[in-house]
């Protein structure tokens, strides 16, 4: 079966931010002008990551500096609202310099991508030298999740598309158990609930990860993606 990816309803937010949350992102120069966003949902988490008072409430400093952050990472939104996608960036930048800094991920002596449910990162180890990532993913829904544990790349096909959910494309699929496989989502890799099994990545990280990974490469997956009850 080669298949697993399917859009998932979205994710709710409270009722006083969703209309901002859902309405198109608007690129905005991180400049000292006035920050209109309101709070997001992960209001907390940007402001201890930036060092800002953590009261989980918008300031126009907070605004600010979350403003700033998502500029420099070339977030979708670049206008303060601490969204899911900017939450995921930030995961992403506190995990660069040790990703594997709780020694879950085996150590081998050959090539090993491993796959952080919890953090919903992934990157590739040689021994202790990170050759790839971490990069953003999004793992397997409620009921359709990733399956963890050893795995081993054994089919690729840099042009695939789903067979089961209506021709979805899967650029850079590398199959690894089933028809669950790493490949590449086309468009928001936040949106929706998550995958139907797979491991999705940006196009471009698929793309590279394609370019150096191969047959009998092997994955290390564990842990479990949030909102989901496994």
């Amino acid at each position: 079966m080669r298949h697993c990816i399917r859009p998932a309803a979205a994710l709710t937010v409270a009722a006083a931010s969703l209309l901002w949350a859902l309405a198109p992102a608007t690129a905005v120069p991180a400049t000292e002008s006035a920050c209109q966003a309101p709070t997001g949902p992960y209001q907390r988490d940007l402001e201890k990551h930036l060092g800002r008072p953590v009261d989980g409430r918008q300031s126009q400093d907070d605004c600010r500096a979350i403003r700033a952050f998502q500029s420099k990472h070339r977030t979708l939104r670049q206008d303060g609202y601490a969204d899911l996608a900017t939450y995921r960036t930030m995961v992403v930048v506190e995990a660069t310099p040790k990703p594997n800094a709780a020694g879950i991920c085996p150590v081998r002596s050959y090539r090993v991508t491993c796959v952080d449910m919890d953090r919903q990162i992934l990157w590739v180890q040689t021994g202790n030298r990170v050759g790839f990532g971490p990069v953003a993913i999004r793992t397997g829904r409620d009921a359709q999740e990733t399956r963890p544990g050893w795995h081993t790349i054994y089919l690729r096909n840099r042009d695939q598309v789903s067979t089961l959910y209506d021709n979805a494309p899967m650029p850079y699929a590398q199959f690894f158990d089933g028809g669950q496989a790493l490949h590449g989502h086309p468009g928001d890799l936040y949106d929706g609930g998550g995958s139907a099994g797979c491991i999705n990545l940006t196009v471009t990280d698929a793309a590279s990860l394609w370019d150096l990974l191969d047959i009998d490469d092997s994955l290390y997956v564990w842990g479990v993606k949030p909102g989901t009850g496994s």
